[in-house]
């Protein structure tokens, strides 16, 4: 099972992260079909080169040829897609996602699919502050994470086409996580983080802060201008973990007020080497192991 330029790759879902990954892929030689609701959307794939064809209606045609299907869908549209019209993928169809979060949706799809189709998750850890097909950018693949989480249904060949899927796309560094280590992993890295930048812009009402701010402030809430409907949905379906999180933080953040209270300056200054000293490892242009 290999992907190559005779696949016929079907992408579900014209967003941001659907539109870039039909750029990608388009602009690595392969044909790229599309289904949206959003007729606008397909218009403007189309008129830009994004896709090869297309439809803004569930095409039996399009969904039947082909090879690799991609989705690119809120959780609950994900789950309610296959459902319905799941019984239209041919087998020895290969497909995978885009979603957020992976334990309360992958053994789900697995199980919906007719027997012959093989659903192998992941998660692109890519993106940016505006959605929709018009501003997506295959570029914010570059230098970017990817995530597979693949269950014991998957087979080996599945899980290394879903690999040859991330490096046709762009991103430099593929990983393997269990859906439920995804989701634990995803709480903390991706939805704490949003939380923490929703917070920062709602905990102050100060008029004209934008007139005042630096780089900092810029840099800590670029993820505050969210997807509200996208956002709470996965928060929700990752309460478990998220609240954990959330707590974990709170805790921290309480132990370095404390010390700031009582005046530890060597414990504050402790906490920022140890800070420092972690951020390093997180820039993108450091070596690869």
């Amino acid at each position: 099972m290999t992907l190559n330029k005779d696949t016929n790759i079907l992408v579900v879902g014209l967003g941001l992260m659907g539109g870039s990954y039909a750029r990608a892929l388009t602009k690595r030689g392969h044909s790229v079909f599309a289904i949206t609701n959003e007729r606008a959307s397909l218009d403007f794939a189309l008129r830009e080169g994004i896709i090869a064809g297309g439809a803004d209606f569930v095409d039996e045609g399009l969904v039947s040829r082909a090879g690799l299907i991609v989705f690119a869908l809120y959780p609950h549209v994900f789950l309610d897609w296959v459902k319905e019209y799941g019984h239209l993928i041919r087998p020895g169809t290969l497909v995978t996602d885009v979603t957020g979060v992976k334990t309360e949706v992958v053994y789900r799809v697995q199980d919906m699919l007719p027997p012959g189709v093989e659903f192998i998750a992941a998660h692109p850890m890519a993106g940016r502050e505006k959605y929709g097909v018009e501003n997506s950018d295959e570029r914010i693949f570059e230098n970017a994470n990817y995530i597979v989480t693949p269950t014991d249904k998957n087979t080996p060949e599945a899980v290394a086409l879903c690999e040859q899927l991330g490096r046709e796309l762009g991103f430099s560094r593929i990983s393997r996580l269990t859906p439920e280590a995804h989701d634990d992993m995803i709480g903390f890295l991706s939805q704490l983080t949003h939380c923490i930048a929703i917070c920062l812009m709602n905990c102050n009402d100060s008029p004209h802060l934008e007139d005042y701010t630096g780089d900092s402030f810029r840099d800590l809430t670029r993820i505050a201008r969210i997807n509200d409907e996208m956002w709470s949905e996965l928060f929700l379906i990752n309460r478990k973990a998220l609240l954990r999180h959330m707590d974990s933080f709170a805790a921290c953040f309480q132990g370095f007020r404390d010390m700031l209270e009582t005046g530890d300056r060597e414990g504050m200054r402790a906490a920022m080497r140890h800070s420092t000293a972690r951020r390093a490892l997180f820039d993108k242009d450091k070596p690869k192991p």
